[in-house]
């Protein structure tokens, strides 16, 4: 596991390495005591999920299938 610090506002990227593509990019967008809001830059038709949403839906268990839970819109 890559572990990062990140300040309010500042960003990690993941991708492919050309400086063109990227898959996703995640910023920092408020720090307040234990509580971390994080905003999502996805590119089109790639699904952003909470972990345990994300469980449930490879589980197949019936309480969110993948039309249940929309993608993130790309920004």
């Amino acid at each position: 596991m890559l572990v990062l610090s990140r300040k309010s506002r500042e960003s990690v990227v993941v991708g492919q390495d050309d400086g063109i593509h990227r898959l996703l990019k995640v910023t920092v967008l408020d720090v307040q005591g234990e509580n971390v809001k994080l905003g999502f830059e996805v590119d089109f038709g790639v699904a952003v999920h909470r972990w345990e949403a994300f469980q449930r839906i490879c589980a197949g268990d019936g309480r969110h299938g993948a039309a249940d839970v929309p993608a993130a819109p790309v920004l």
